[in-house]
């Protein structure tokens, strides 16, 4: 048996009292919250793909600080899970053996950091980067879901608050690399019949 962190003492109580009023709450309310929790990364791709169509018609620079968002997520989604082998935290659902409004994973599946608060805040940043408002749209979109993940019962609150500060910080730095280096990078890109198309307003 694989030993794993229990992160109850943490804020379990907190978590806990998320989970009952969860239980409490309208159905319609609960379904649109699972719904969002399961697909809402999706609406971060629809904003990357807006982002950059609008980026291609103000200059080749600002369409590759666009195309670079869905890699920035990539590298921080690689980044939490190491950090999800390293502590190793067992999901709240197991710890606590609470009912759950989703289905809580099996053993192994570990809580901490969230994944999905740290694809959405990468997200978010990167955006940032791209446009204010496709940004601050997908910042309200982040909080939702990191929010969404303890209201289904599959995070406690200090695993969406890590994935935020990880997906968001290293999203950062990646993107704010992107952006200093994205000139030269757009005439790379230009050079190849693909990066014409991409680039091309």
């Amino acid at each position: 048996m694989i030993l794993a962190f229990d992160g109850s003492a943490i804020d379990g109580s907190l978590y806990a009292d998320v989970v009952v009023r969860a239980h409490h709450s309208a159905d319609w309310l609960d379904d649109t919250v699972s719904v969002w929790s399961t697909y809402g990364l999706l609406v971060f791709a629809v904003l990357a793909v807006i982002g950059w169509w609008r980026a291609r018609r103000v200059s080749p620079a600002a369409a590759v600080t666009t195309l670079a968002v869905p890699v920035v997520v990539v590298v921080s989604y690689g980044v939490d899970m190491v950090l999800k082998a390293v502590v190793r935290e067992n999901r709240p659902c197991q710890s606590l053996q609470v009912t759950t409004l989703d289905a809580c994973p099996a053993h192994g599946d570990w809580s901490f950091p969230s994944n999905h608060a740290a694809i959405a805040a990468a997200a978010a940043v990167a955006l940032l980067f791209v446009s204010r408002l496709l940004g601050a749209v997908a910042g309200v979109a982040a909080v939702a879901m990191a929010g969404s993940r303890v209201w289904v019962g599959l995070h406690y609150p200090h695993d969406v608050l890590a994935g935020v500060l990880v997906g968001g910080l290293v999203a950062w730095a990646a993107t704010f690399v992107v952006r200093r280096q994205s000139d030269s990078l757009a005439r790379r890109l230009a050079s190849r019949r693909l990066g014409e198309l991409l680039l091309a307003s």
